[in-house]
């Protein structure tokens, strides 16, 4: 890790960091949702294209059946078995053989299969895109999914244990080591050049330490997977929690207390606007290399003395986080509660997604 970053220390699988919550505060300019809001709200994250029954394309890891961190020797290896079963003159299948000597193309070369990892498998060797990335939604039902979601037949629930899926009991190698599955949180905030604010990483520790104390207990499949490439331009994401088939990407800010507009494109106080960090083209992006996933962006507000419920959010008609909107501006105190309820009321909130926290990981910078 790259000296100056701020270390989370691992316990057990869990991150232990001082939080230290003052005493809420309530201020009758506080956002509040009514009983049909929250519905609404519930039905929007249902009907804004949940992604579940899109068929998850394969990795080149999975088609060669190998780890993200095998060797160029396994690679190889891996692949003489693949294309010998594939090979349509040993009776195999065309396409797959195509896709298997893609696979070795791209990850049997160094700088390819580095800029693989850092697209999240949208772009391979020679080729440009991936043919086999992106299935058109509303084909057939994925097969990652299940209707109920636990073993015995009822709808999952959020807390429920982790299901992982694909099963680390299923034949062939898994794509992941399944201790590193098993953890909640990978990585933590870092460096990302030479000149690093320390404001930066201040920042984003207070996020990670809201996220890991506030909503990781409540959702046993979330993963929070902290720092990653962009999967467009040059840009990174701060945090990205994936739980189920939904994913939520956070940004952050830190801010005085007191009462803030918010119309969608700028926060105004005293008649000055400030505007957040920009998230839009990230979530595009996730969402055009994850289809199988429902993608939302969160930008929480800090308050500079860490109090959750400050400062306070107004929101302009059509902007509050029950409208749909793409990237959404909340409080702390808010965005644990958005998040609780964005990532565990999906059809499988149990599930831990495998293959797509392997590409979440290998996007990490």
């Amino acid at each position: 890790m790259p000296s100056g970053a701020v270390v989370a220390e691992l316990d057990g699988g869990a991150v232990r960091f001082a939080l230290t919550t003052p005493p809420q505060q309530t201020t009758t300019a506080q956002h509040h949702k009514s009983n049909s809001q929250q519905q609404q709200h519930k039905g929007r994250h249902r009907a804004a294209g949940e992604r579940s029954g899109v068929p998850a394309a394969r990795s080149h890891y999975e088609v060669l059946g190998i780890t993200r961190d095998a060797s160029l020797a396994e690679v190889k290896t891996a692949y003489r078995r693949a294309a010998r079963s594939t090979h349509p003159d040993q009776g195999g299948d065309a396409a797959q053989f195509r896709l298997v000597s893609l696979a070795y193309q791209t990850l049997s070369d160094p700088t390819a299969r580095a800029a693989y990892d850092r697209s999240y498998g949208r772009t391979s060797a020679r080729r440009g895109p991936s043919p086999e990335r992106g299935p058109a939604p509303g084909t057939r039902p994925s097969a990652r999914t299940t209707a109920t979601g636990s073993d015995d037949g009822r709808r999952a629930a959020a807390t429920d244990p982790p299901r992982f899926v694909p099963p680390f009991t299923a034949a062939g190698d898994p794509v992941l080591d399944p201790a590193v599955a098993a953890r909640q949180i990978h990585g933590a905030p870092r460096k990302r050049g030479l000149f690093t604010p320390q404001s930066r990483l201040d920042r984003e520790a207070r996020t990670v330490r809201l996220l890991s104390g506030k909503v990781l207990p409540h959702l046993p499949a979330a993963r929070l997977v902290n720092g990653l490439h962009s999967p467009v331009g040059r840009g990174f994401i701060d945090h990205a929690v994936p739980a189920g088939y939904r994913l939520a990407l956070v940004s952050s800010m830190v801010l005085p207390r007191g009462v803030y507009r918010w119309d969608g494109s700028g926060l105004a106080r005293g008649g000055k606007v400030m505007d957040p960090p920009p998230m839009g083209h990230l979530v595009r992006g996730m969402q055009e290399a994850f289809p199988e996933l429902n993608v939302t962006g969160w930008t929480v507000i800090h308050c500079v003395d860490d109090n959750l419920h400050e400062p306070v959010i107004d929101y302009a008609r059509g902007t509050d986080p029950a409208s749909g909107s793409l990237v959404n501006v909340v409080n702390a105190a808010n965005l644990v509660r958005e998040l609780k309820m964005f990532l565990g009321t999906g059809p499988t909130p149990n599930v831990v997604d495998v293959p797509v926290l392997a590409r979440l990981l290998g996007g990490m910078y």
